[in-house]
């Protein structure tokens, strides 16, 4: 977990539809009357780069940041508060272990993709309300990418699975240009012999020229 969603998640106390109280922390932050978010959010960027070392320590190959809750967040509540702290956790791994993969997924966030390209992650994962295509074009030719199926699509046949695979890798700029990989995780009840069909497709698909 990213810091900003296990802030929100210890404010909330609970799941929520808004996140007022920790909106309320994030405004009461910005007049300066109360820095107990910019605080509280600071501790956890390095318990979160410190619990990502002792991962890798524990035999973790590649780590990935989630900010599971980037959809409550406006552009300027990721820039001023989600962003720096995800970048430090970030930064605490790479600096102690630098050769070890570290992806940014910041669910829900790909309204505001401009704001990520300069995460310090090795990758940045693209949930599935973007169109690839855009996600490319906005984090430009050298971010590594990942993504970004809809999960619901494994509930289709086995034609529209395979053509979302293909469709997916073009707009990424052809095999081998990205990481593919679904918007978000598979859905309970998805059936095993879609997620099969997936894979055989990226596996076997060589691109539109080929």
């Amino acid at each position: 977990g990213a810091p900003f969603t296990l802030a929100a998640y210890t404010i909330e106390g609970k799941s929520s539809k808004d996140c007022l109280q920790t909106k309320k922390m994030m405004m009461a932050d910005e007049t300066g009357s109360d820095k107990a978010m910019s605080q509280f959010i600071d501790k956890l960027a390095v318990m979160i780069g410190n619990y990502g070392c002792h991962q890798i320590e524990c035999g973790a190959q590649v780590i990935q940041v989630f900010e599971s809750w980037a959809h409550q967040l406006s552009p300027k509540g990721f820039e001023e508060f989600a962003k720096p702290a995800a970048q430090k956790a970030i930064r605490i791994m790479k600096e102690k272990y630098p050769d070890v993969p570290v992806i940014y997924f910041a669910n829900g966030g790909s309204s505001y993709l401009e704001l990520q390209r300069d995460m310090g992650s090795d990758m940045i994962a693209v949930d599935w309300a973007v169109d690839m295509a855009t996600a490319r074009e906005i984090l430009g030719p050298d971010v590594a990418i990942s993504g970004n199926l809809d999960p619901t699509v494994l509930f289709g046949t086995k034609e529209q699975i395979e053509q979302a695979v293909r469709d997916c890798i073009d707009k990424a700029g052809g095999p081998g240009k990205h990481l593919l990989n679904l918007g978000h995780g598979v859905m309970q009840g998805t059936p095993e012999e879609a997620v099969g069909w997936l894979v055989d497709e990226c596996k076997r698909y060589r691109g539109k020229d080929a």
